[in-house]
């Protein structure tokens, strides 16, 4: 069945659509083929910088995108695996001569050494040639080396006039080597790119042009570490925020995670636990509820600090800790409100202390650590703490990137920009404590770090790096069972011309810090790397469509980068699926994310048994986006999306559908001999139960929500609801609704009966 959604694309706008990964036909959750509508395909097209405002904008841009990728001599970045055949296209003026060569990596934790590697002399002639605004070009494959090492390598082209060389297509073509690229986004040092032409420009003979570009030489497949390899791990699935201590200002933080990460390991046999990400968010109020709308993604947010464990909070003086003390009595007056956490009353009482403890004077070691820690992020750090100071001060819509005034301020406001950067460090030491404390405990892994989709429209990343985001559009997810008119998650995406022209070295950056102090990532809606669901302005979810980026390229990086970090990686690959994609996945070693809820059989009937699982997997039996299982047994997420006007079928068909799904896991329970026929009403009995059924699968990884442990029975987060739901700002309570502490956590009733079925396998 074909489903249309309004004025349809022309056969000439589908091919320029098709150019850029845009997609104007998918097959929805039902098994429907869905036409995208052409006012969407062209307002995402206008994202990428395509004009197909008219038919004959159309014409001009099909013409376009061929005739730019041949004026570049070398791609922005090849993207290759280690130990294959490769190679890579080069191209040069006719008749001109060339020569290739390899300068390599030398990062110490991918084994590179450096230096330099002769790949090949080249001549402008062949078969495969084109003319573009008056220039004669040639395109040759050259042959890449089959044993590169793992690395960030630079591919380097040098190009010499021939003696029938017309002068200006040389230089021409120089010209545009490392920052042209389709739709005109501009790649060079200041997007992290390897660095534009040298020499180039000008008309007339030239004695030499160079291009140079990234060569990435990827593993093959993500080994998992020795552990895993023998037996599975479970651990908790916590919403950081939520866990307070009788310590804590108000909300979880990275001490918290310390201690329950080692409570974990050492009592009861976790080998990981999974966080919420803790992506930076707005330095002042109002502050964004969810983790997963940051402001950037590179940097971690200082409302995860605890001000007691920091250095300069024992050298100061005998006042300063007073300040401090005094300050955290305020904030953790608000550790006994079981309703709901208000970050905005919290964040600046604990920002006052963070400002007290900056001023104290560091000694020479932490001075020379801060120094360096600096110096190891800038630029990236200066711009995320110049974007903080101007957001301080209410004027970050007002001095755009890049500009005279955004210097003048960031001279005029030293300290303040310097504040931040102090903060970013403060909160590097103290995870990296934390991933201490969860192995000093016993984990396998320690942290699992959890990376979000995008960040906020009006974030740090969408004020400094502009030129790397499609705005305009928001991130989101077609309509599929459970969020039936789809979600929109505000996020502008990376534009994937944009990637590849930085030699995918903002990608590069942002791994690198959510693998820093980790054992393991997941990646939120791991679909991302392959397509996101752009949604224009302006429409709703269901008007959108699926845009792709180098999936190659995307999973090739993130597999080196984990095997740098000796990582695993974990992929949210749930809802609607690409046929083949949990496969390719898979063969190259990164896990899948199974929901048992979500699992089902080959005819979609009843719960998938245990031993059908995938092994490569991290499984569990819900998510922060389900109620806990207590809770969704008893149907309470039927009645809030039909409270919020969610559902698309009477509630009264939805409750029995839920009835029924819970009728069919009891019965699988008991066929399965896991739970006594008698219990098949007792809530607890069943949650039991599901977790032997969860043991009984093969998956590396078992994710078990903290949720679950404490009896809570509200959910963190209810998807396409924003101020109708109190969504990540519910603070850990039992069955009863009252407040929990990290410090109690084995006194907990449902604590001990679930870890108790842990143990015992």
């Amino acid at each position: 069945m074909l489903k249309g959604t309004g004025a349809l694309p022309s056969l000439e706008l589908a091919e320029l659509a098709k150019k850029y990964g845009v997609t104007t036909q998918y097959t929805n959750w039902k098994g429907q083929l869905t036409r995208v509508s052409a006012p969407t395909v062209k307002a995402v097209l206008a994202a990428l910088g395509a004009d197909s405002t008219t038919p004959q904008a159309i014409t001009a841009e099909l013409s376009g995108v061929d005739d730019r990728a041949w004026l570049r001599p070398l791609p922005p970045a090849t993207v290759i695996r280690a130990g294959a055949e490769n190679s890579v296209a080069v191209t040069l003026p006719h008749g001109a001569r060339a020569e290739v060569w390899i300068d390599l990596d030398d990062d110490p934790l991918l084994g590179g050494t450096g230096g330099q590697l002769g790949v090949a002399a080249l001549t402008g002639d062949g078969p495969d040639q084109r003319v573009v605004d008056g220039r004669g070009l040639v395109r040759k494959m050259v042959d890449l080396p089959p044993d590169l090492p793992l690395g960030w390598h630079h591919l380097n082209l040098r190009i010499r006039p021939g003696g029938d060389v017309n002068g200006g297509a040389a230089a021409g073509v120089a010209g545009g080597a490392a920052s042209g690229a389709a739709g005109g986004v501009t790649g060079g040092p200041a997007d992290g790119g390897p660095g534009g032409d040298v020499n180039g420009g000008g008309g007339g003979d030239v004695a030499e042009q160079t291009a140079r570009a990234w060569l990435i030489v990827c593993p093959d497949r993500l080994e998992l570490p020795a552990e895993l390899r023998q037996r599975s791990v479970w651990g908790p699935m916590v919403q950081l925020y939520s866990v307070r201590s009788h310590q804590s200002w108000g909300t979880g933080d990275l001490a918290d995670l310390a201690d329950l990460g080692y409570k974990m390991a050492s009592s009861n046999g976790a080998g990981f636990v999974l966080i919420n990400p803790i992506h930076a968010a707005e330095p002042v109020p109002p502050y964004t509820e969810s983790p997963y709308l940051p402001s950037t993604r590179d940097f971690t947010n200082p409302f995860y600090i605890r001000p007691e464990q920091i250095a300069e909070y024992a050298t100061g003086s005998p006042e300063v800790r007073a300040q401090v003390d005094a300050l955290a009595g305020r904030a953790r007056a608000a550790n006994a409100d079981p309703i709901s956490l208000d970050r905005d009353k919290l964040w600046p009482v604990k920002r006052a202390a963070l400002e007290i403890l900056y001023q104290v004077p560091r000694g020479p070691a932490r001075q020379a650590d801060l120094d360096k820690f600096r110096a190891d992020h800038q630029p990236a750090i200066g711009d995320f703490a110049l974007w903080s100071a101007l957001k301080d001060q209410g004027m970050e819509q007002r001095i755009s990137y890049g500009t005279p005034e955004a210097a003048k301020f960031a001279a005029d406001q030293a300290s303040r920009v310097d504040f931040h950067i102090w903060l970013q460090w403060i909160a590097d030491q103290q995870l990296a404590q934390a991933q201490a404390r969860c192995r000093e405990g016993g984990m396998t892994i320690g942290i699992v770090k959890d990376l979000a989709v995008g960040v906020h429209p009006r974030g740090a990343d969408a004020w400094s790096r502009q030129s790397l985001l499609a705005l305009g559009i928001e991130v989101g997810a077609p309509p599929d069972y459970f969020n039936q008119v789809g979600q929109g998650w505000s996020e502008p995406p990376w534009r994937p011309d944009a990637l590849e022209a930085t030699g995918y070295t903002p990608y590069r950056a942002m791994l690198r810090a959510q693998l820093a102090h980790a054992g393991a990532l997941r990646i939120d809606h791991i679909l991302g790397l392959m397509r996101l669901w752009w949604i224009p302005r302006g429409h709703g979810p269901a008007d959108g469509t699926y845009v792709a980026y180098d999936r190659e390229a995307m999973v090739s990086i993130l597999v080196l980068e984990a095997t740098r970090a000796g990582a695993v990686v974990v992929g949210e690959d749930l809802g609607v699926v690409p046929p083949g994609l949990r496969q390719y996945l898979g063969g190259r070693g990164l896990l899948g994310n199974s929901i048992v809820w979500f699992e089902k059989t080959a005819d979609g009937y009843g719960p998938l048994p245990p031993d059908e699982y995938r092994y490569l997997a991290m499984t569990a039996i819900t998510t922060h986006d389900l109620p806990p299982t207590s809770a969704y047994l008893a149907g309470e997420h039927v009645v809030q999306r039909d409270r919020l006007g969610m559902l698309d079928t009477p509630l009264a068909e939805a409750r029995e559908a839920a009835a029924a799904e819970r009728g069919e896991m009891v019965d699988a329970l008991i066929g399965r001999g896991l739970l006594d026929p008698s219990k098949r009403h007792d809530e607890l009995e069943i949650v039991k139960a599901m977790h032997r059924f969860l043991l009984a699968t093969p998956s590396v990884m078992l994710g078990v929500s903290l949720a679950d442990l404490a009896g809570e029975r509200r959910t963190q987060n209810l998807p396409g609801t924003d101020r109708e739901y109190p969504n990540w700002s519910v603070p850990l309570a039992d069955a009863d609704g009252n407040v929990v502490y990290l410090e109690d956590i084995e006194r907990w009733p449902a604590f001990r009966a679930i870890t108790q079925v842990l143990r015992s396998a």
